[in-house]
């Protein structure tokens, strides 16, 4: 059954705002009980809720092949998407964590090009993203100080940045027309007893006072960020194509750098802003093709 336009439009407004306040909600649940516990918790509350809902809404969880291979491609991103920016957010910025998955629709442009074979470039998107990219390289370059710990920090968010795409590409790919709780429910069934071992392993040991911004943290990062913004996720994905989806990332850096200034005292210079403008034109002429030229939209048969 087709989903009407309309309520892929607002899941895409949902998530866009959930995504903008993860950030930050990312890196005060690591101070204090340490990330690995962070995102541990946050997808076990995840795990639970879901399994709660499908059991209420009896969401079919089938065990064929090609569903675990949708569960495997979904728990995968899950999984190392992020742990690796929940480790990255110690060292930089939370707005910034949004900024550099703003690279998300390039790498996963290029990985659906070359998988999915999806023919969805023209001279006319390609323009809309290389400046989507040229805005987040400028925030880059002006507030982004590259010594120190913050080398880790990027390294690993562009790091899931890779992850994420390349998930959500192979869930592209072996989507056997699954529904999207089905996929979120099965992704976190693979990923969060990862989580859970990785945390035994790595510290096991129970924190014995949590901060009230870290417990508040994780408790939204598992009911809204998980329950509600993974199923979302999926639900748009099944219905746009990958790099459709990831236009998500040309609009959340804006609001996560404004939410990261205001609620966390980060810093946010003239080019920040100047940048996030150049982003959200990138958009505009990716979508809306009728913004450029007529000339320059020709593209190549």
């Amino acid at each position: 059954m087709k989903a009407h336009p309309y309520r892929i439009f607002t899941g895409f407004l949902i998530i866009i705002l959930i995504w903008s306040t993860t950030p930050l909600a990312i890196k005060w649940s690591g101070e204090g009980p340490g990330f690995i516990f962070g995102v541990s918790a946050r997808m076990t509350i995840g795990l639970v809720l879901l399994l709660l809902i499908a059991f209420i809404k009896k969401v079919p969880l089938p065990i064929h092949k090609q569903a675990l291979l949708t569960y495997f491609a979904a728990g995968f991103g899950i999984y190392g998407a992020m742990l690796s920016v929940y480790w990255g957010a110690q060292f930089i910025q939370s707005g910034f964590i949004s900024v550099l998955f703003g690279l998300t629709p390039f790498m996963t442009s290029l990985l659906a090009y070359f998988i999915l074979q999806e023919k969805a470039w023209s001279v006319s998107k390609l323009i809309g993203l290389l400046m989507g990219i040229i805005g987040l390289l400028f925030i880059f370059w002006q507030s982004i100080d590259f010594g120190g710990d913050a080398v880790y920090g990027i390294a690993a968010v562009l790091l899931s940045v890779f992850i994420h795409a390349l998930s959500a590409v192979a869930v592209k790919r072996v989507h056997g027309d699954l529904p999207s709780a089905t996929v979120t429910t099965g992704g976190m069934l693979f990923a969060t007893p990862t989580y859970l071992l990785t945390w035994l392993i790595v510290d096991g040991e129970f924190p014995q006072a949590i901060p009230d911004h870290a417990f508040w943290s994780i408790i939204y990062l598992g009911v809204i960020a998980t329950t509600i913004g993974f199923n979302l996720y999926f639900y748009v994905l099944k219905h746009m194509q990958a790099n459709q989806v990831a236009l998500l990332t040309l609009v959340t850096p804006v609001l996560a750098l404004w939410i990261g200034q205001i609620f966390n005292n980060e810093e946010l210079v003239w080019g920040a802003w100047l940048g996030s403008a150049m982003i959200l034109m990138g958009m505009s002429v990716y979508q809306w093709s009728y913004l450029l030229p007529r000339v320059w939209l020709r593209d190549k048969k």
